[in-house]
């Protein structure tokens, strides 16, 4: 007969720590790992987004740079201009870069945020790409 300890043990590797979701892709019904955000079929179409942080220009050259402007800056600028002092931990694009070099280490593209705000500026901003023809 087997302890309680061990029938707990066997139920725990039984479970799988995080589902499934659902490909990042427009009407893909696959379901991914949680660390992916693509299928294999539609990882190829979005080969930005696939890149790692540091494939994407964020290395030990940006480390230190945000770093420094983060001192120098140290207070996030929404929560500021709404009258709280909250303390900056990121160092945002205010205009994302999409790659472009210039627009990436060009600082007065630069604002400082508190993590709340930055995310909230990613999901409303930045997530969607605008085309202008």
């Amino acid at each position: 007969m087997k302890s309680d300890d061990n029938v707990n043990r066997d139920r725990d590797d039984d479970m799988p720590s995080k589902p499934k979701i659902p490909c990042g892709h427009q009407g893909c019904p696959e379901l991914v790992e949680p660390a992916e955000k693509y299928c294999a079929a539609h990882k190829r179409d979005h080969p930005k987004e696939a890149r790692s942080a540091y494939a994407r220009g964020y290395g030990k050259k940006w480390q230190q740079a945000s770093k420094a402007y983060l001192a120098a800056h140290p207070l996030c600028v929404r929560c500021k201009n709404a009258g709280r002092y909250t303390k900056a931990e990121v160092v945002d694009h205010i205009i994302p870069h999409r790659g472009d070099k210039v627009l990436f280490w060009d600082k007065s593209n630069w604002q400082s945020l508190c993590k709340c705000c930055h995310d909230k500026k990613t999901f409303n901003e930045d997530r969607v790409q605008m085309y202008h023809y």
